[in-house]
């Protein structure tokens, strides 16, 4: 099975990451999501990041009217830091029947020669890449490479950190926000610090 990998910290996930991932599943050669929760790194204080296990709870919300995305918290049994090309070995070894891809925006392509050992991780794996208003015009150096894909996705301008800042003024962020996930995030009173 082709397997789109989208990682992020989904702090929280919201109605943007749902349709990417959606696009992603019925638009591209890719068959399921799994939407990869990064967990904390110990490293660094982030008072407004979540949990991770409240994070990938948010997620498996958000997700488990959708048959093609699923939550994974596969990153959580990894040592940190950890680097992209790790996480896409181990899955390989844990997994070898499918074949994993990775899910990134287009601002994210324009530094991915930064990443540790890219070569390696495009050797291996195809990206699926969706355009971002933001992003300046992509890496040239990938510019019409086999094993990268632009795929004409809609283009998301919606922020968890615009989320979180507005929760916390006490604004209406519903509609941003899968319903379950609202229903959690208020229940819960959370990012109201």
């Amino acid at each position: 099975m082709k397997i789109g990998l989208y990682f992020g910290t989904f702090n929280p996930i919201h109605v943007g990451h749902l349709i990417i991932a959606n696009h992603m599943a019925e638009h591209s050669a890719l068959e399921q999501i799994w939407m990869v929760v990064t967990p904390h790194n110990p490293l660094k204080k982030k008072d407004t990041l979540l949990d991770d296990y409240q994070r990938l709870q948010l997620v498996f919300l958000a997700t488990e009217d959708y048959p093609k995305i699923r939550p994974s918290d596969f990153e959580f049994k990894l040592p940190q830091p950890n680097y992209t090309v790790n996480t896409l070995a181990r899955l390989q070894d844990q997994f070898p029947q499918h074949e994993f891809s990775l899910i990134l925006g287009e601002d994210n392509l324009k530094t991915f020669h930064k990443w540790k050992n890219y070569e390696a991780i495009l050797e291996n794996h195809e990206l699926y890449v969706y355009p971002r208003i933001a992003a300046d015009a992509a890496n040239l150096q990938f510019e019409n490479h086999p094993k990268i894909h632009v795929i004409d996705a809609p283009i998301v301008e919606i922020s968890s950190t615009f989320i979180r800042d507005n929760l916390k003024l006490k604004k209406n962020v519903q509609p941003l926000l899968p319903a379950k996930v609202w229903a959690y995030i208020d229940h819960n009173n959370l990012y109201a610090k």
